[in-house]
């Protein structure tokens, strides 16, 4: 099922699960754009034909640029015990990322230290401690290569704002598209080449495993590149 442009891959009475396109947001911002929390309500409130206004809890957050798989509870007691579960690190996500360059070692690990400015929506890394900076971890292994683009797949430790994207760029290479953070800038190429393609979590009621996974929208960056290898 597909409502514009949102992939819904499972919805029950508790939860609902789907892929966010590229460019949607995740909340609502100062920009005033509807975001996926506005589009999925609208959807839910035509699909069950429901009266007045629907319940739908944020549980965790994916840059603006950054698509993939989301989860969103449909009742308090499940956005009360997903958030828990998030903080408690119980949730498991992976990414798939392109970055501009060649990363010929087949895994690893970066661990950084992030203080973000807030004014200006930027995050610095740190190989050192430092006041206010928080520890960030991620591991890698390396996918494919195709000329000068390596396809990775990324495993979160620690969950921070923009983590990805600032800790490839100051240990490897920036992201396809990151014009952000170190990306050069390429006509046609300017759609930020980070997506979640598998997210993983206890059912906050029927306490099963749930694992979802999506691939990107090949159609967009070039992650055309690398359609034949995620196929």
């Amino acid at each position: 099922m597909e409502y514009k442009g949102i992939k819904v891959l499972y919805d029950d009475n508790h939860i609902i699960v789907v892929n966010k396109p590229n460019g949607m947001l995740s909340q609502k911002d100062v920009t005033g754009d509807d975001s996926i929390i506005e589009i999925l309500k609208e959807y839910l409130k035509k699909k069950y034909n429901k009266p007045g206004n629907v319940f739908l809890g944020s549980v965790h957050r994916l840059d603006r640029p950054t698509s993939g798989v989301m989860v969103f509870a449909k009742t308090s007691k499940a956005l009360t015990r997903l958030t828990v579960a998030l903080k408690n690190k119980q949730f498991q996500k992976e990414y798939f990322a392109i970055v501009e360059g060649r990363v010929l070692e087949y895994e690893g690990r970066l661990e950084h230290y992030l203080l973000k400015n807030n004014k200006k929506n930027t995050v610095s890394a740190y190989t050192f401690p430092k006041d206010k900076a928080k520890k960030a971890v991620l591991e890698y292994k390396t996918l494919n290569i195709y000329g000068e683009y390596s396809l990775l797949d990324i495993k979160i430790i620690t969950g921070r704002p923009h983590q990805i994207r600032v800790q490839l760029k100051e240990a490897l290479f920036p992201i396809s598209g990151d014009l952000k953070y170190g990306a050069k800038f390429k006509k046609g190429e300017m759609y930020l080449c980070l997506h979640c393609h598998s997210l993983s979590f206890e059912h906050p009621v029927k306490k099963e495993k749930m694992v979802f996974n999506s691939l990107p929208d090949f159609d967009k960056c070039v992650w055309n590149y690398f359609i034949k290898y995620l196929s």
